[in-house]
């Protein structure tokens, strides 16, 4: 998971893919965290996505450096204690400016059982499970 976490971290950003009914979406994003031994994502529970999340549940994020990318497919579980959305926060300062621990929109999800395909032009696919 810490491989998952520093790779994306690098990167900066990456897309998380949706089901929206019968619809796939996918939206840049750039937040993820470690807390408590679990990989983190984070959105605003007034947003499309949050409610995509929370209706499905399964998830997939794509990133990519330049010459290798991850592939994550995962269960995303909404946790709401303030403690999680604080230290996601803490590591995004700047999104203090938008979201506060338990203001009603700010939404952590962790992610579980999850599978991610490290791929490069050069090297034959990698699996990593947690």
């Amino acid at each position: 998971m810490e491989e998952v976490y520093e790779f994306i971290k690098k990167c900066g950003t990456y897309f998380l893919a949706t089901i929206d009914g019968d619809q796939p979406r996918i939206r840049p994003f750039g937040t993820i965290h470690i807390f408590e031994g679990k990989l983190y994502i984070q959105t605003g529970l007034s947003k499309p996505v949050a409610r995509q999340i929370m209706a499905g549940e399964k998830v997939a994020l794509c990133s990519f450096n330049g010459q290798e990318w991850v592939r994550v497919a995962a269960t995303a579980v909404y946790d709401d204690r303030m403690e999680a959305q604080d230290s996601m926060l803490s590591e995004y300062p700047k999104l203090r400016a938008m979201y506060t621990p338990g203001d009603g929109n700010t939404a952590v999800f962790y992610l579980k059982d999850a599978q991610a395909i490290f791929c490069s032009y050069k090297t034959s696919p990698r699996i990593v499970t947690f």
